[in-house]
């Protein structure tokens, strides 16, 4: 029994090692081109070990970008995709945290009608409402500012949701104690509700900064200036000018590599909680 049973734990880890490998060789594959030169991807001298210009390629995306197909350095785009990420992400949580605190612990007409509302939300995502949205930032001066860029995309149907349900499951002696404590709300929400949801905060926290540093379309709307462009516009400008004018896949996959950087190093800082934030059910 001994022996078969290290037999199916080698086998499962033989699988998931093999399952790991397929999903991070497209992501080797990307950094190994990043290190060659654009003549070098086209040409197809691309080898399996990373080449000669890595440190090279690196600077370039960072530092100068491709003055000859007109893209700007990468670094400042980094910047700003960080800057809209954590933004939307901190927003979001704010205001849908007291939102959900409102709708669970103050009784008010049509609270349940308000909640709905907002659930009913969902059903409005951005590029439905994208047209209208962009009207009302472009008439109270909005684009080509970070105001543009994240404002109209913090409010969070989905994190209020989820921070109604981790309030409900706090039990209700706990909120009588506070009360006969003499704690107000503010001093029961900061005192005992945030340090409860300190877990799912970290858990929103991760997804919704995936959700901000992937925006597309909304910065596309309302950025003309390239001192705003974010890192995933930066990576489609570089594939249109790859495809139309100097070769410069080599600087497109330097850049996929950098774009992958923060959203990892989040992730990794915020595993446990991360992980903890998904699966505990009780407080």
């Amino acid at each position: 029994m001994a022996g078969t049973s290290r037999l199916s734990l080698l086998f499962a880890h033989l699988v998931l090692i093999a399952g790991a490998a397929v999903m991070m060789l497209p992501l080797y594959v990307a950094f190994v081109a990043s290190t060659y030169a654009g003549a070098d991807f086209l040409s197809g001298r691309v080898g399996l070990l990373p080449g000669p210009h890595l440190v090279e390629n690196y600077r370039l995306a960072l530092t100068t970008g491709s003055s000859t197909a007109g893209i700007p350095p990468v670094g400042p785009m980094l910047w700003n995709s960080l800057v809209v990420a954590v933004v939307i992400a901190a927003g979001k949580i704010s205001i849908s945290i007291l939102s959900a605190f409102a709708i669970c612990y103050f009784r008010f007409p049509l609270r349940v009608p308000a909640f709905w509302l907002i659930f009913m939300t969902l059903m409005l995502p951005v590029e439905v409402r994208i047209l209208p949205t962009f009207e009302v930032a472009a008439r109270l001066d909005l684009l080509n500012s970070y105001a543009g860029l994240t404002v109209p995309l913090i409010a969070s149907a989905t994190a209020t949701f989820l921070f109604r349900q981790v309030f409900m499951t706090i039990p209700d002696e706990l909120t009588e104690a506070a009360i006969i404590d003499g704690a107000g709300p503010l001093r029961f929400f900061w005192s005992i509700l945030l340090p409860l949801s300190r877990t799912n905060i970290a858990a929103l926290f991760v997804i919704l900064f995936l959700y901000g540093w992937n925006q597309y379309l909304w910065p596309l709307l309302v950025t003309t200036d390239a001192s705003y462009f974010t890192v995933v516009m930066g990576i489609r400008r570089l594939v249109g000018a790859a495809a139309e004018a100097d070769p410069v896949w080599h600087l497109v996959m330097a850049t996929a590599i950098l774009a992958l950087v923060p959203p990892v190093l989040v992730i990794a800082a915020l595993q446990r909680l991360f992980v903890r934030g998904l699966t505990e059910t009780e407080k």
